[in-house]
């Protein structure tokens, strides 16, 4: 048998759930009498709605495309290209964590090499046309051939697999630094992924080099064969500078440290892709093909992949459909919004408002001055948009134009939405929502911001107190995805589903949570902030609790989140939490302490420990070890997951995942808190079945 009957007869019939992608196959002529190329386009059946992936029985049908050119001995090249809107997206995900065996493993990843790479050793040149959007293995498709172009009207090119667990398996990690240098891959496979996954256009991919030429889209194919005729017939010379000059392995060095401070070793999928990218520069490619294998088997048999794709899974499907919310012809169109306060977080949102809903948005605030200052802000922020050319002259002008300030609530009175962003006192809202229930409309939804106050007791002195409702952002507004929507005792249907409606246009990922007090985020936040807070108060350094928690890859410290948030905000919220939750919750005399100093937390500017704040924390008699500081603050972390899932706060653990994960950077390849709580055993019992986010039992 050859090895593509053992891997047939290992992997063929494994995937039944597999959209198997063909490889479609047609004869093009060149132009200018360049002969003839076998185009093969990619496929899996469907709109761009279901791109095309590659499981085990798509890798199959390329292979066997790729064995009849071979055959052929009239072709003078041979290209790829993809369904419209869609190149391909990579591998089956669902297939690879379907995977029982460490030799499956192997043997997709050594599939995956195989087919490949034939694009690059056909014995005639190979092209790939990259119009639509190509991620993971799909790219790797692309840097297998002999030359690239891309559509300048690609949505989405990345590697995006260590956001997920794994590594760039099927070539990228040897391919691609050596196409384009060390630095710009490690941004590809290692920065991007670790910053939300971020991914790059088809005029960016062009700029590092992944592409050869770029064409626009109309015409994308038609233009890209006049330009594989040219390089076929020697009119057109591809040059491409060579790497091994660079100082490669100070560039994965410096590279290693930052992933160092960024994850402090909590996910092995980066570490292992730095490793390959510092192979590529003396490797074959039978040695680098070989050691993604061995890197691709560990990390699939893994837990971290199962817990990615349960993270993955949260933002893209559960995020998309909230559990709980109204039916959506219920909401009420908003053609006005009014933003009470003109702060820092008040701009942040009429920025937003306007941007998105590309309605006037007006704010108001107790004198001309913060007025000023507030719709300044919202001006300067777009003419920074402008600069970057993510707006046009022409959008910035109707942005600007679309919001303005107000010294009075009567500006609200055509308001369809409006929100308050003003200090987080019970007295102060409840002042301010009597005063707008006095102008606005009858159908006018009434919002708040608050991060842990009760809406039931905002509401209560509300003419209409069902139109009141939570709509908690977090900061800053414009970055962080996650949307807090809170239902009071007296809130409607009507006024949710406008509210999850608005938030949807605003590009946000709503979660509906019940009236309880610091609802999801911020209540987890405070209770994993006070237990460090605590055992520092109890006498154990504050380097050593700072830092107790590192190894889950956290994306702050503990006392670094502190100083992010503020400390009087943090001490308020625990005031808030301890009201309700007494016997759970505690104040700590040293942050009120810290917060009455006026000092904005325990590091100076420049992220050196201030002596005098942290000397505020000085003498407590109990110290802990770091691992004790660890296991209590995941043990009070574990029971109020169970007593708010208990409470309904939320309808089930995966919304509290999903918050964590938006709202708080709990680290994606952890799959959220309760899975991670699953797999350490510090949950009892489970709070989701064996085999969720993590490897079946």
């Amino acid at each position: 048998m050859t090895n593509v009957d053992n891997w047939r007869a290992l992997l063929g019939g494994r995937n039944t759930d597999e959209v198997v992608t063909k490889a479609l196959v047609r004869d093009v002529q060149l132009p200018y009498g360049a002969g003839t190329m076998a185009l093969i386009t990619l496929d899996n059946g469907f709109d761009h709605t279901k791109p095309n992936t590659f499981g085990p029985n798509g890798l199959f049908a390329l292979n066997g495309a790729l064995s009849e050119i071979a055959e052929r001995t009239d072709l003078a090249a041979v290209g790829v290209t993809g369904k419209p809107f869609i190149f391909a997206v990579g591998a089956d995900l669902k297939g690879a964590a379907a995977l029982s065996t460490r030799e499956e493993a192997l043997a997709i990843g050594a599939l995956g090499h195989h087919v490949f790479r034939r694009l690059g050793e056909l014995g005639i040149p190979s092209f790939a046309f990259v119009n639509g959007a190509a991620m993971g293995g799909g790219l790797e498709v692309a840097l297998h051939c002999t030359y690239r172009t891309i559509s300048s009207g690609v949505p989405a090119v990345a590697l995006p697999e260590c956001f997920l667990g794994l590594v760039p398996g099927w070539g990228g990690t040897q391919l691609l630094p050596r196409l384009i240098g060390p630095a710009k891959a490690i941004k590809l496979v290692i920065e991007n992924p670790l910053s939300q996954n971020r991914m790059v256009k088809g005029k960016e991919a062009y700029e590092l080099g992944v592409a050869d030429a770029m064409f626009e889209p109309a015409d994308f194919l038609e233009e890209s064969l006049r330009w594989a005729a040219r390089v076929v017939n020697g009119e057109v010379a591809v040059e491409r500078p060579a790497h091994d000059d660079e100082d490669w392995d100070k560039t994965v060095g410096d590279a290693r440290f930052l992933v160092d401070m960024k994850l402090r070793g909590a996910s092995p999928a980066p570490y292992r892709a730095l490793d390959l990218i510092a192979q590529a520069r003396t490797a074959s490619r039978d040695e680098g093909f070989a050691a993604e294998d061995e890197a691709l088997a560990d990390l699939l048999m893994g837990d971290e992949l199962r817990a990615g794709l349960y993270s993955f899974d949260l933002v893209q499907r559960r995020a998309k459909r909230p559990a709980g919310a109204p039916d959506r012809s219920l909401a009420r169109k908003v053609t006005k919004v009014g933003v009470v306060g003109a702060g820092l977080m008040a701009s942040q949102m009429a920025l937003l408002f306007a941007r998105r809903l590309e309605v006037p948005v007006v704010l108001t605030d107790l004198d001309q001055a913060r007025l000023d200052k507030g719709v300044g802000y919202v001006h300067a922020e777009v003419d920074k948009l402008l600069g970057k050319g993510r707006v046009s002259a022409d959008q910035a002008n109707r942005l600007k134009a679309l919001v303005s300030g107000s010294l009075t609530k009567d500006a609200f009175a055509d308001a369809d939405f409006v929100i308050e962003a003003v200090f987080e006192d019970m007295a102060v809202k409840k002042q301010v929502f009597a005063e707008v229930e006095a102008v606005v409309s009858a159908e006018c939804v009434l919002a708040t911001n608050t991060s842990s106050l009760s809406l039931t007791e905002m509401g209560a002195g509300l003419a209409h107190p069902e139109r009141l409702v939570g709509f908690h952002f977090f900061n800053p507004v414009a970055v962080m995805p996650l949307l807090e929507i809170i239902r009071g005792a007296a809130t409607d249907d009507a006024t949710l589903a406008t509210a999850f409606a608005v938030g949807k246009s605003l590009k946000k990922s709503s979660v509906l949570v019940k009236d309880a007090p610091a609802f999801v985020v911020n209540r987890l936040l405070t209770c994993f902030m006070g237990e460090v807070v605590k055992a520092v108060d109890e006498g154990t350094p504050l380097e050593v609790a700072e830092h107790a928690l590192d190894g889950l890859g956290l994306p702050m410290s503990p006392f670094a989140l502190l100083q992010l948030v503020g400390p009087a905000v943090g001490l308020h919220v625990a005031e808030t939490l301890h009201e309700a939750f007494p016997d759970r919750f505690g104040v700590s005399e040293n942050l009120a302490k810290l917060v009455a100093a006026g000092k904005p937390g325990v590091y100076r500017p420049d992220f050196t420990l201030d002596p005098e704040a942290v000397a505020l924390f000085s003498g407590g008699t109990s110290p802990s070890t770091a691992e004790q500081v660890r296991e209590r603050v995941l043990a009070a972390l574990a029971r109020e997951v169970r007593i708010m899932l208990d409470e309904g706060v939320v309808a089930a653990p995966q919304d509290i995942d999903l918050c964590m994960v938006l709202g708080a950077g709990w680290p994606f390849h952890l799959g959220g808190i309760t899975p991670y709580l699953d797999r350490t055993g510090i949950a009892r019992p489970r709070f989701l079945p064996p085999g969720v986010a993590s490897l079946p039992a």
